[in-house]
């Protein structure tokens, strides 16, 4: 019988090939570090904008966002009195909204308690809603200089074959233990710089599949490359198959208005606006749970009329079928029961308000039917 492999486990005192990893990384940097936006005028908000934007999102789709961010809201103070609504008509198909709520909270706070200054220190960027460890030391980093370590999934992949880590990065013993060797990597007289390439090595040449391992500055201390386990590291963790919910909306007229509400704050996709509408119950009808679903969110009620269309979306925990139906208003007054606000608007205006991914993919349903 075989023996098992074990991870190589690492102290959390300084690597001895430290000083060579961090001078070859530095040197490929500095000839193969992408133009990008936030890159061009660093300050510690534009770090910190830029940093939010990134997390969990590719770097092509972000740029576009954090140029219109930024012509928009140029100025922490600028963001802060914002009207949330106009963040999250900005932060539209970005995803993962909670980021965009926690920009605005973040930055009433930055203006409020800091005299519209981001604090220095990984401690005291930290105390800021929106901002953990990993976004603390990159604005640490980046925007002060202080040798900050940061772990995201691409110095995660880079760490776990540079050092051949055979156990699951998501669990908390693995990942302390690459917290420390980011710890012991980081360079102390550039830190910002050392861990921008750290990310951008991950991002353009130790990719998730296939990595580009001729090209990479630190092929020579790489231990997955030395045993041929690129593609196997680091270990990933079996994907659960996503829930499926069947969900209903109304796309309710009273003359020429259509109602739409806002999502609970506290509530997934919290702030957005949606056309009302909710899960289907087993054995419900779909005309059925349409007219309860409307009136349980605003306490109207509804005539549902024929089926607009059927929209097909993933969220990143769960999948849904949205079928959606043109209803004419009946009785009652709109009022928010299950959400924070309701509004009668006409067909032109839905442009002006943030709305969920799935609704926004009834739109051109919308408009072959003539509404829009």
């Amino acid at each position: 019988m075989g023996s098992k492999q074990k991870s190589v486990h690492y102290k959390c005192g300084r690597d001895a090939r430290a000083p060579s990893i961090q001078n070859s990384l530095l040197k490929w940097f500095s000839g193969n570090a992408r133009d990008l936006p936030w890159r061009r005028n660093r300050t510690p908000y534009t770090a910190w904008i830029s940093e939010i934007m990134l997390q969990q999102t590719q770097v092509a789709t972000v740029i576009d966002y954090y140029n219109r961010f930024m012509k928009r809201f140029p100025t922490v103070e600028l963001l802060a009195k914002a009207r949330l609504d106009s963040v999250l008509k900005l932060w539209e198909g970005l995803g993962y909204y909670s980021r965009g709520r926690n920009l605005h909270k973040a930055a009433q706070t930055i203006v409020r308690d800091y005299d519209g200054q981001l604090p220095d220190t990984v401690e005291g960027l930290q105390k800021i809603p929106g901002i953990g460890r990993y976004t603390a030391g990159a604005i640490a980093s980046i925007a002060f200089n202080k040798p900050a370590s940061i772990l995201d999934g691409n110095v995660i992949r880079v760490l776990c074959r540079v050092f051949r880590i055979k156990s699951n990065p998501k669990d908390t013993a693995t990942r302390n233990q690459l917290w420390h060797l980011a710890d012991s990597l980081v360079h102390t007289k550039y830190p910002g710089r050392f861990n921008e390439a750290m990310m951008e090595l991950g991002a353009t040449v130790c990719t998730p599949s296939n990595p580009l391992c001729p090209a990479c500055p630190l092929q020579k201390y790489c231990g997955a490359f030395a045993h041929n386990e690129q593609n196997k590291l680091p270990v990933k963790q079996k994907q659960a198959k996503l829930p499926h919910y069947t969900i209903v909306a109304g796309i309710v007229y009273k003359d020429d208005k259509i109602l739409i509400d806002k999502r609970r704050q506290n509530a997934l996709l919290g702030g957005l606006w949606e056309f009302p509408g909710g899960k289907k119950l087993k054995n419900e009808s779909f005309k059925a749970a349409v007219a309860r679903e409307v009136k349980e969110e605003t306490g109207i009620e509804i005539e549902v009329g024929k089926r607009l269309c059927i929209v097909r979306h993933a969220y990143s925990h769960f999948k849904i079928t949205l079928h959606a139906y043109l209803c004419r208003y009946q009785s009652g007054i709109a009022q928010p029961i299950g959400c924070d606000a309701v509004k009668w608007i006409l067909p032109h205006g839905l442009k002006k308000y943030a709305f969920p991914a799935a609704n926004l993919k009834l739109m051109p349903c919308l408009k072959s039917a003539g509404v829009l």
